[in-house]
């Protein structure tokens, strides 16, 4: 199937601690900037939170992990602020900052997490609070909001049947995550379902990147024929309500079950 060049257009995604882009949207990432989109991304903390306690060594690392993904992914800019990690509800100006840099690179769609913070997050949860607010600011001016889910039981499935070349017990949480069942439960349905199947390696290969979260773990240990069994597919939903001009709208033309209900 031929894809359509999206040459022209603009994507930001607005996320809360580098290799949340990989996880929840790397694909879509990946095959807009294979589209011709230019695409910028934005996260709000260097991830520095370590045990409760900031992480010099953590701040400097994953801000360099971050840059190694997003090229791998194709992004053309990365935006990364200082808020601290883990106190992004209490971040006062989060959406005015958040609107500034809306303003600033005018993309014609905005992806960030849905009200479920994909797995129920707090700083996840405020950066889908700040952008909302920052793009309902803007009123007709604003681009089009959509936010990303995961379907339910993904996570489980990396988890139960990654073909990871030793004991499953011994795996470390995936990111920090004690518990995959939480990715997806209560999420919105999809609106927009996207085959990334194309750039699922690449996906995985940002992922990788980050190794200070995943090294002893699922994803460190996931062949590139599991990335093509796990991440074949990503899910998006706009806000209830949310209105989509023409011209934003290109990001329809990616899905494959755009409609859907």
């Amino acid at each position: 199937m031929n894809m359509p060049s999206f040459t022209g257009r603009s994507l930001l995604a607005v996320f809360a601690h580098p290799d949340d882009e990989s996880i929840a949207c790397g694909g879509l990432l990946a095959l807009c900037a294979d589209r011709g989109v230019r695409v910028a991304l934005l996260c709000a903390t260097h991830g520095e939170n370590r045990g409760g306690v900031r992480d010099e060594g953590w701040f400097v690392q994953r801000a360099r992990e971050l840059d190694e993904a997003a090229r791998i992914l194709g992004t053309s800019e990365v935006i990364l602020l200082d808020y601290r990690d883990g106190f992004l509800p209490w971040a006062a100006d989060l959406s005015d900052r958040i609107e500034q840099e809306i303003r600033r690179l005018h993309p014609d769609a905005v992806v960030t997490f849905g009200k479920d913070g994909l797995y129920w997050h707090p700083d996840h949860i405020a950066i889908c609070d700040a952008t909302t607010a920052a793009v309902d600011a803007m009123g007709e001016e604003g681009p089009a909001l959509y936010y990303v889910t995961m379907p339910p039981g993904q996570m489980r499935r990396v988890f139960d049947e990654a073909d990871l070349g030793h004991d499953a017990s011994l795996v470390s949480p995936l990111l920090g995550v004690a518990n995959p069942d939480a990715f997806g439960v209560g999420a919105a349905p999809p609106t927009l379902v996207i085959d990334v199947s194309a750039c699922a390696q690449r996906k995985l290969a940002a992922l990788k990147c980050h190794r200070s979260q995943i090294d002893g773990g699922a994803f460190a240990s996931m062949s590139e024929a599991d990335a093509a069994r796990f991440f074949a597919v990503e899910h998006f939903h706009r806000p209830p309500g949310s209105r989509l001009r023409s011209r934003h709208a290109f990001l329809d033309l990616l899905g494959i079950g755009s409609g859907v209900n």
